[in-house]
């Protein structure tokens, strides 16, 4: 990843309007493209491990730079950031890795992000059924070591129907999605060796996709 792509984004926060960005568009293309050989080098390193991500094309993952305002009180019309799904996005059965660019602010994550219901009611069922393997992989060092557990940043309150209450899965029963993360500084991204040491964090990572796309049938 080059410096000039962080620079683009810490530009962009301060000139968030459609004018300026015209006006830099052929910066903006250079960042883009930029960032889409960076995720082709990190599918290839991740592919070492996960043969699945060669399915992706590292163009299309990347999310789009325009935001929707349409119900939002910002009104600024592009996201500071560039985002890539490899197997992971909103809505979708599969459990993958995300990758986020944001000067001060990127980091590395995975799992199944906000599932539809069917589908979360699924992965509950299949941690209630397994929990032993299920916290077998949340208890491996590398693991731990990487991302320090789920996030609890959306969760129900109370244990949802169906599951016992006195579970020892109470509260990972209780979450709405199955999402971890790892923050990356600006030097970590900017290292030359940057796509193989994310594809060695996210291969900590790999036992839990493989848990949750079980479940799925995946």
């Amino acid at each position: 990843m080059k410096s000039s792509t962080l620079q683009f984004l810490k530009t962009l926060v301060k000139n968030n309007n459609r004018d300026w960005f015209t006006e830099n568009k052929e910066t903006y293309l250079e960042a883009q493209q930029e960032t889409i050989a960076f995720v082709e080098e990190l599918i290839h390193e991740i592919a070492k491990f996960d043969e699945e991500v060669l399915k992706i094309d590292a163009k299309k993952s990347l999310f789009r730079i325009y935001r929707d305002t349409r119900f939002s009180p910002d009104k600024t019309p592009y996201k500071t950031n560039f985002g890539a799904s490899l197997g992971m996005a909103k809505g979708t059965k599969l459990s993958g890795y995300y990758l986020h660019i944001e000067p001060g602010k990127s980091f590395l994550a995975g799992g199944v992000y906000q599932p539809e219901s069917s589908v979360l009611k699924t992965l509950r069922q299949e941690i209630s059924a397994n929990g032993k393997e299920f916290l077998q992989i949340l208890e491996q060092q590398d693991f731990r070591n990487n991302f320090r557990g789920l996030s609890v940043e959306s969760k129900l309150q109370r244990v949802p129907a169906g599951f016992e209450k006195d579970s020892p899965l109470v509260e990972y029963l209780k979450l709405k999605q199955f999402v971890v993360s790892h923050p990356v500084s600006d030097a970590q991204l900017l290292h030359k060796d940057a796509a193989k040491n994310f594809a060695e964090i996210y291969k900590s990572l790999k036992p839990l996709n493989d848990f949750l796309n079980q479940a799925l049938d995946l």
